[in-house]
């Protein structure tokens, strides 16, 4: 009896002891796709970094902080290093340029997860015209058919055509294509006043305008963000102020922003900045000022008077913001140094008209008097800083790219008016120009507002053929790296967790967008991995197709297209969507 009750005993007490011990044994780890280890963490808010570890499912961010025994099935040692979300490109001109390389090269190496279309032009809506010219005009930059056909790989009995006519249709070819960022896009303003009124200076009619506004709501229903306007061209130059809120207000139905390239950067920048309040007021829209800028030397003076009116109006309850690029000169075409009268109709017309030797007489008095009816480009940056960058025309290529407009007007013999109008007219385009016009101390002063984002006003480009074809501004190379090494690292405008808050969480909050912008549990796992201590931009207004180095991994929507500094070719990006999209 004794002897039974040991022996139970003893067999109770190991039973106990065996599920004590189970009960107290280390829980399975947490598995995730990819952690990354150990780097500082910059979770895009403005708060100081801390050293953690962020873990990626699928395509989004499962956790951030101390992951202490979870296991990735891809692990990254990032220490030292900083990780941040994926940067956001307000005003990208990659429309083009992901068509021909989707693996957007140059905004990859700088951490771009996201590029922003739309400054007044944009591919949709398309009328059959709109979409022919646009079929032309790929044909001539790219000269010729057979040149256009290889660079979309595409076979000789494939039709050439542009295969979408709505923004969302445009957007979806190039998430189905293949891209590496994700896009997004505002709907033209002048793309609009194109569809319905075309090239004419002249208000729309009442059906007009209102075929406009349900183009708009169009738009919006398929995910475009707002309304994009670019008034210092025609035909953008001849839309009133009433025009735009009309547009704006059918934005506004479905929470639409207004982002403008404003009437004027210069000798009117004051009166510009309070007819975009105006419209943001009037429409009930949130609104952006385009690459922020006092253009000319006498204008430099007038960017504290353009901030206090934007803060004015942000005390007011307007939701006012702005964005830049991080160099004194900008970047556009010939077309900015001729009034928009001369441009009525469009190019070709424009050209005719260039040819016409009375014509020709009253532009030579008219690009060289100052004016404050028209936008003067040329005259703001003189002749001796307007950079000759982008010509269709091999020969006028190779003459004259990297010269100023003054050196190819002493080598022709002709005046610098005249010089302006051949090149246009031989060149078959508006040649691409770089117009040297802000102050270094308004660049700094820019930078530190806290309702500033930024945007490089340029196609994301590769330095290979067919790009290295043609000369560009630095900026497509160089923008948001430029800030990270020459103005946070180097002049110290900033903190870095300030200029990752201006890349990251500022711009995906201005545009309404859900779950970017942030390293946060359930975002989309949009990362940058770069080295402080490094980062930096390379290109030259001499030799620009140089790429920005110190990134170090990109990963967009949990997918990696950057390795230890080299594009993966991965092409992981899909479009991202405003706040009236109607889809699922």
């Amino acid at each position: 009896m004794i002897e039974f009750w040991k022996t139970s005993r003893v067999a109770t007490f190991t039973t106990a002891l065996a599920l004590f011990v189970v009960g107290c044994s280390a829980p399975e780890p947490q598995r995730h796709d990819v952690i990354l280890r150990g780097g500082a963490v910059y979770d895009g808010g403005g708060a100081a970094p801390y050293v953690g570890d962020v873990a990626i499912d699928n395509d989004r961010i499962a956790a951030v902080g101390d992951l202490g025994n979870a296991v990735g099935t891809t692990e990254i040692d990032v220490s030292g290093l900083a990780v941040s979300p994926g940067f956001i490109n307000m005003l990208s001109w990659a429309t083009d340029s992901l068509i021909i390389d989707g693996r957007s090269q140059a905004d990859i190496r700088q951490g771009v997860t996201l590029e922003i279309f739309g400054e007044g032009q944009s591919y949709g809506p398309l009328s059959p015209a709109q979409k022919q010219a646009t079929l032309a005009g790929w044909i001539a930059n790219a000269g010729g058919e057979e040149e256009l056909r290889a660079r979309l790989g595409m076979a000789a009995s494939d039709a050439l055509e542009v295969p979408w006519t709505t923004l969302g249709e445009y957007l979806d070819y190039l998430e189905t294509k293949g891209v590496s960022p994700n896009v997004a896009s505002f709907v033209g303003a002048t793309t609009l006043r194109v569809h319905q009124v075309g090239y004419e200076n002249r208000p729309p009619t009442d059906e007009e305008l209102a075929r406009m506004q349900e183009l708009v709501r169009e738009a919006m229903r398929e995910g475009a963000l707002g309304i994009g306007s670019s008034l210092i061209y025609a035909p953008a130059f001849y839309a009133s102020t009433e025009e735009l809120i009309a547009l704006n207000a059918a934005a506004a139905e479905y929470e639409g922003v207004y982002i403008s390239h404003m009437r004027s950067e210069g000798n009117r920048l004051l009166e510009a900045i309070d007819e975009l309040i105006t419209i943001a007021r009037e429409a009930g829209v949130a609104a952006e000022i385009y690459h922020l800028k006092a253009a000319g030397q006498e204008n430099w003076s007038k960017m504290d008077e353009a901030i206090a009116r934007v803060e004015a109006a942000r005390a007011e309850g307007l939701a006012i913001t702005a964005d830049m690029y991080n160099y004194t000169a900008g970047s556009t075409g010939l077309d900015a140094a001729m009034p928009p009268w001369v441009q009525e109709g469009g190019y070709r017309a424009w050209a005719e008209r260039l040819q016409d030797p009375s014509i020709r007489a009253r532009l030579r008095d008219e690009m060289t008097s100052p004016t404050d009816d028209w936008e003067n480009l040329m005259l703001a940056a003189g002749a001796e800083g307007t950079l000759l960058v982008g010509f269709q025309n091999e020969s006028l290529r190779e003459q004259y790219t990297g010269m100023t407009l003054a050196d190819v007007a002493e080598a022709r013999g002709t005046s610098v008016a005249d010089t302006a109008m051949d090149l246009v007219v031989e060149d078959g385009t508006r040649v691409q120009v770089v117009y040297f016009l802000m102050s270094e101390e308004n660049i700094e002063k820019q930078i530190a507002l806290p309702w500033v984002s930024f945007g490089s006003d340029a196609a994301s480009m590769a330095t290979e053929d067919p790009f290295t074809r043609t000369s560009t501004h630095p900026r497509a190379y160089g923008n948001f790296s430029r800030l990270l090494g020459r103005y946070v690292r180097e002049r110290g405008v900033i903190t870095l967790e300030s200029a990752v808050r201006q890349l990251t969480s500022l711009p995906a909050g201005n545009l309404g967008l859900d779950a970017r912008g942030m390293l946060a549990p359930g975002f989309f796992a949009d990362v940058a991995i770069f080295d402080p201590s490094t980062i930096g931009d390379h290109a030259t207004y001499e030799e620009p197709h140089q790429y920005s180095t110190g990134m170090v991994h990109v990963f967009v929507n949990g997918e990696q297209v950057l390795r230890d500094g080299e594009h993966t070719g991965a092409l992981p990006g899909r479009v991202v969507r405003g706040r009236g999209w109607e889809g699922e």
